[in-house]
């Protein structure tokens, strides 16, 4: 029987399997990469984003593997009196751990830690693709609200 999964900060360590997450992804469309020449790539994020105030890295840990990692970036608005958002970002399961309950434990970690922080909103982004996430995230409360726009500069 498989042990519960373990919500916690990413390490240097995990950032290969975090690559490897990405690379596997065929919906994604990042052009993620998981050989060994592009993970200075990786490395380089990872020491970004733990070098950043308001962006945290996580990993999913079951068995002893990462099977599952996300992002959150803490962001303060002028809008709604100076309140402060939750974006959850790059959420992914890994493929053979999916149905698991790993996904549901990630974000609802975040939004844990969006209620800590006293956030006014959790919000996230998905893939127009990915119909099954969609399901997903509203089986877990969000409500699709906005319309996104995206300008690739590279």
């Amino acid at each position: 029987m498989a042990q519960p999964v373990e919500i916690r900060l990413a390490e240097k360590a995990d950032v290969a399997a975090i690559a490897a997450m990405f690379a596997a992804d065929s919906l994604g469309g990042h052009g993620d990469s998981a050989g060994p020449e592009n993970l200075p790539f990786y490395h380089a994020a990872f020491e970004r984003i733990a070098a950043s105030a308001n962006d945290t890295l996580f990993v999913a840990v079951r068995d002893g593997e990462v099977v599952g990692t996300f992002q959150t970036t803490l962001i303060v608005s002028m809008t709604g009196r100076g309140s402060s958002s939750l974006i959850i970002e790059a959420v992914h399961t890994r493929s053979d751990c999916r149905g698991m309950g790993i996904g549901a434990a990630m974000i609802r970690h975040a939004i844990e830690l969006g209620r800590v922080q006293g956030v006014r909103l959790v919000q996230l982004m998905s893939n127009a693709t990915r119909v099954d996430a969609h399901r997903f995230y509203s089986g877990l409360g969000f409500v699709q609200s906005h319309l996104g726009f995206k300008m690739k500069l590279r």
